[in-house]
């Protein structure tokens, strides 16, 4: 079976008849900027899928442009999305974990064991050993009171521990930043397309109320002419 072809009236090119929609069904303030650009074009014309896409990411950019001014880089990937729709929720943790050296994955792992109980326990075991060590087990101790060395070590310890830490930290803003931008996209697009939906069911009422009218009046047109032949 031979598929019918239309031209679109907005970009002259011939597509498929599913390709189209009627201008009916377009939302009043879109139809507004198709009819700016081509006033030829009417409500009761057809309309490309493609090219009503374009015009509605042209409608929410100027909404976005009237509520903020200015369009950031993330407004632009929301309105993109939005056109091309696509799902912009992405898995940051799996993005964190694919692209993370070996040093900074030995990093988070000696941050989370340095902040853990387990090595608050066999710190202060070792300690403790070697306290005793010193101070009981050893007639001649090599780290005698007040323990000099073991003082250096810790130091030791704390200068490599502390910049370790530091790292993992600094992975994780950088984790908690892209969340956070992560979170402003998804309730970006997610109020844009309320706004469209509620938009879309004010037009499709405002659609049914117009017929509702127009079915009332042929019925009250109908009594007339059957009043009149009575």
């Amino acid at each position: 079976m031979q598929q019918s072809h239309l031209i679109c009236p907005i970009c002259k090119q011939q597509k498929p008849t599913k390709k189209f929609i009627s201008g009916r069904l377009v939302r009043p303030k879109v139809a507004e900027l198709i009819q700016r650009d081509h006033p030829d074009w009417q409500v009761d014309d057809l309309i490309c899928k493609n090219d009503l896409n374009h015009y509605r990411t042209q409608y929410i950019e100027e909404i976005l442009q009237q509520e903020k001014g200015e369009l950031s880089q993330l407004d632009k990937e929301v309105v993109e999305s939005i056109r091309q729709q696509d799902v912009i929720a992405n898995n940051l943790n799996e993005h964190f974990s694919s692209q993370r050296t070996f040093g900074e994955q030995l990093a988070d792992k000696i941050a989370s064991f340095g902040g853990s109980w387990q090595f608050i326990i066999l710190f202060g075991m070792v300690l403790l050993l070697w306290i005793g060590i010193n101070i009981w087990l050893l007639s001649h101790p090599f780290d005698p009171f007040p323990f000099i060395l073991l003082n250096l070590v810790l130091s030791c310890l704390a200068a490599i521990q502390a910049p370790v830490i530091m790292m993992s930290q600094n992975r994780q803003e950088a984790k908690d930043r892209l969340r956070a931008e992560e979170d402003y996209r998804i309730n970006l697009k997610a109020e844009l397309e309320i706004r469209q939906l509620h938009e879309k069911m004010d037009h499709m009422l405002l659609q049914q109320w117009e017929r509702m009218l127009e079915i009332q009046q042929m019925q009250m047109e109908m009594m007339n002419e059957i009043a009149e032949r009575k």
